[in-house]
This record gives structure tokens, sequence and C-alpha cells, in this order.
């Protein structure tokens, strides 16, 4: 069975209105193997498992589904034919049980005329998916009380429960401490042993050389290739991924770095994320700060831009004491903050991608259109970002994109401090290494940017000091230049201000 192919798409083409996103894009997945799909934000991953999920439908091109060929895909035929899909971002009920969120839709009855549920068997049911997947909750659990990873293994869970042959798993880890990542990976590798496949789609290289078996990598809509992980190296991937040789992943420029700007002293939460937190930021300095999932670092920053209310400290801006009780306090006194969750905190989804990127300097235009519009143009290309009409919603772009139309806005503002928490989260190489040169310029400038990251090889490749978070407290610092050839030296030493503190 090792080699024998469950499916293929050949040629598959897909336009949206006069964007055409698919231009014959390929996919073979093999039974029981662990597949890595990669590609940059909008080469097409996405909308290549729609299609295959029965969500949207193929313009043109081939499904073959176990030797059978499809000619139209629909969510119930591909239920039926066990394809699987784990979104990145959760699909689940908050307000029903383990148990129903898993058979949500086909619950087993004793009277279905009467609606009398079985709740004996749907309880059984359930607990035999949570145990194939190893989660320890109960199926009469409140999905809603649950920890992100066990929300993760119940959607894993429901997806088996419909007779899946084949898992699509997109970016399941962004949300998901290191710990839980080995226990998704654990989870994976044994639906493996169980013949089931799986579609593994990450922007992490690290994840896909650690978990991938074979990979298929997309750019612009097309196929590109397909081979063994094993035979690739990173440098390969990055270059298929991108058209281009990335050499210097991380543009780190020498700047100079000039006196202290921002001062954080003995600042604290009402709810003890944050204690006692002090440090100082200079002009022209990248300051990093690393910690485990939960360790206080975007509760500091939140503080910080007034997002949430302090109960002790102070904040100077330019040795001067300053009052930031909201956002708004915050962005007239030049803080900016690009949040970690861009959808619901950073982008107003129902507005334009002209109306996100000026929102933050509105009394500049006094609502002039042309002005609104040539702004936005400006950042368009100066950032890089990839749209094709700047009145279309923002939520049509891709994440990598939205995320530019996020740094876009607050370089708008011009402001003096600029947070930066998770920059790069689910966002594709290529679009990585172009916000990277935007941090590097802004420190050139002057600026004095802060940067909250889970992935301590970015901190080392961006930063010029490195704090370390442990449970709301800062334990430790390195200076970046004191590990130029000592990475690895540099990693365990963070991790140990992150793990067992000072």
């Amino acid at each position: 069975m090792e080699n024998e192919l469950l499916f293929s798409m050949t040629d598959i083409e897909k336009s949206f209105g006069p964007v055409q996103v698919l231009k014959k894009a390929n996919l073979e997945v093999r039974k029981g193997e662990i597949h890595a799909f990669m590609g940059e934000n909008g080469a097409g991953k996405s909308t290549l498992m729609n299609i295959l999920a029965g969500l949207i439908e193929k313009d043109a091109g081939k499904i073959i589904f176990e030797g059978k060929e499809i000619p139209k895909m629909t969510t119930d035929l591909a239920t039926e034919l066990g394809i699987g899909f784990v979104h990145q971002e959760l699909n689940l009920a908050e307000d029903l049980s383990v148990a129903e969120n898993v058979y949500i839709g086909r619950l087993p009855y004793k009277n279905k005329t009467l609606g009398i549920v079985d709740f004996k068997k749907l309880h059984e049911d359930t607990l035999y998916w949570l145990n194939l997947v190893g989660a320890n909750v109960s199926p009469d659990a409140h999905v809603g009380s649950l920890s992100t990873a066990n929300k993760q293994l119940i959607e894993i869970a429901k997806a088996l429960s419909l007779n899946a042959k084949v898992i699509i798993f997109d970016e399941p880890t962004t949300s998901l401490s290191d710990k839980d990542v080995e226990i998704l990976f654990i989870i994976i590798r044994r639906l493996k042993e169980k013949g089931f496949s799986s579609i593994y789609i990450s922007h992490r290289m690290k994840e896909i050389f650690e978990l991938g078996e074979r990979i298929t990598i997309m750019r612009d809509g097309k196929y590109i290739a397909t081979d063994d992980v094993k035979n690739l190296s990173e440098d390969q991937i990055i270059s298929m991924l991108v058209g281009r040789e990335i050499n210097d992943l991380y543009p780190k420029q020498t700047t100079e770095i000039g006196e202290t700007y921002l001062e954080v002293d003995h600042l604290s939460d009402r709810f003890g994320h944050v204690k006692d937190v002090s440090f100082k930021a200079r002009r022209g300095e990248v300051l990093g700060f690393a910690g485990l999932v939960g360790s206080g670092r975007t509760e500091t920053m939140r503080l910080i831009f007034g997002a949430d209310r302090a109960k002790t400290g102070e904040i100077k801006l330019d040795g001067k004491s300053v009052t930031i009780k909201s956002p708004v306090d915050a962005i007239r006194n030049g803080v900016g903050l690009l949040t970690e969750d861009r959808k619901h905190q950073g982008l107003m989804l129902g507005l334009s991608i002209k109306d996100n990127i000026t929102i933050t300097h509105l009394n500049r235009f006094a609502l002039n259109h042309a002005d609104l519009k040539a702004t936005a143009n400006r950042f368009v290309k100066d950032v890089n970002i990839k749209v094709s009409n700047i009145e279309n919603p923002v939520s049509s772009l891709s994440g990598g994109n939205q995320q530019k139309v996020v740094l876009a806005k607050w370089l708008n503002a011009d402001n003096q401090v600029y947070i930066f928490d998770e920059p790069t989260k689910g966002i594709d190489v290529g679009a990585k290494s172009e916000i990277y040169s935007i941090i590097n310029q802004l420190a050139l400038q002057g600026k004095t940017v802060l940067i909250v990251s889970s992935e301590i090889p970015e901190l080392l490749g961006i930063c010029d000091r490195i704090q370390v978070f442990r449970e709301g407290e800062i334990t430790g610092e390195i200076n970046v230049s004191d590990y130029t050839d000592m990475k690895d030296e540099a990693q365990e030493v963070i991790m140990k201000y992150a793990t067992l503190g000072q």
C-alpha cells in the first residue's frame, strides 16, 4: 500500500472573476503518507484544498479518487469519499458538548420523529474517536472550556468519525505551544500507521522536515514540483517557493543605536499575567521578547498600547512620563501595535484594503478620496501587497498580504515606537523576508521596534537584544552580537531563561 495512489488532481484551473488563481495545478497523494504542501500566501493552496473538499467548484482539470474520476466534487461527496479538513481557524460550536460537535448534524436517535437522542451511543461512539487521537477529554465536556490544542483534537476526531481516508491539516500549529505541537505530530504519525493519509500545509520549514515524507510546492497558482522531503535542502525549497534565492532570510543591517526612547518601569496588570516588568528600548534598536505561550509577552505589549489597563507601572517616551489608558492615547503618543490576531484585532475585514491602510491617519486627508487612494496605492507598492484592486475587501487577501496591510496601516501613522506581536505568524517565507526588511528600515530611520515572537531563530536573526519572559516576569536578557557564531548556544540560553528562570 506504501506507494498506492489515493487520489490525483491534474491540471486544475480556477478563476474568481478576472483573477485566475489556479493555473494547471497538480497534486498526488498516496495511501498512508504524510504529504507536505507548501506555497507562498496567495499561491493557491487553499483554493486547491477547497476544491478537493467540495467547497468550491473547479473550472477545469481532472480529479481521480481511488481510481474513479470525480466530474463534480461536492461537500457531501467529499465526505462520502473520506476527505476530512482541519481548518486553521477551528470550526466548532463552543456552546455544545464535545460529543455534539463530533457528531453535529448526524446525532444517533432512539426516536428521530420525537427527537429523542441516544446519548449513551453518542457518548460511546465519541469516546472511541477521542481515544484514537489521544484526546484526554470527556465527550460531555463543554467545548468552550477546552484549550486550543484539545479543540484541534476534537476537529481531528470529527473528521475521522466521518470515515476519513485523508485529512487536510491547514496550518495546524499556529496557535499551539511546542508541547502541543509534539502531541499533534504523534497523532498524525499514529494516523499514518493506521493507514490514513495526511496533507500537511505549513510555512514552518522545521515542521516540514520533521514530519513530511513527500512535498508538493506551488507558486502563483502553478504546480512547481513534487519530491521526497529528504531529497531537498531548505534553500532548495525556498528557491522553489519564491522563484528566486533568498541568500539571507534575515537581512539584519548595522544600525546606529541612539539614546533610550521607551522606558517601562514596574508594569503589572490586574490578573497576574504581567508582574513588575521593567525594560528600556533605544532609538534605532530592535528589541525582541521571547518566552513560552502564556508567559506574559503579549499581555505586556497590550498594556503599553493601552489595550488593557495596567495595575501599576510607568511608561516614559523620550524621558517624559506619558499616560496611556487606551489605544487612542498610544497612537497620539506615537505608539503602534501590530497585533498577533490580525483578523480579529488588526483589520476591519468588512472594509476595503484602502480603508484599512488609511484608517490610522484619516485626519490628514479630511476624507479627500483622491488623497486616500493615492496614499493606499503608495503603501501597496512600498510594502509589496499583492492586490488587484484597493477597493476590494481586505478579507479577500491571503494571510501574508493581510499582514502587510496591517503593517502599511501603522507605517502610514509614522510612529516612533512599533510593537510587532508575532509579525510573521502564518505567512510564507517570501513575505517574511519582506517584513524583516521593513523592520530593518524602521530601525535605520531611528524608530524603536519591539518584536514578540515564538520563533527563536527569527528573534536572533532580526533583533539587537532579546528579553526573555517566564510566568509574567522578565527572567533574562541576551545581546545578540555576543552569539554571532553560536546560534545554538543562544537558543539554549533563551530556553533556560524561559523554562527555569534566572
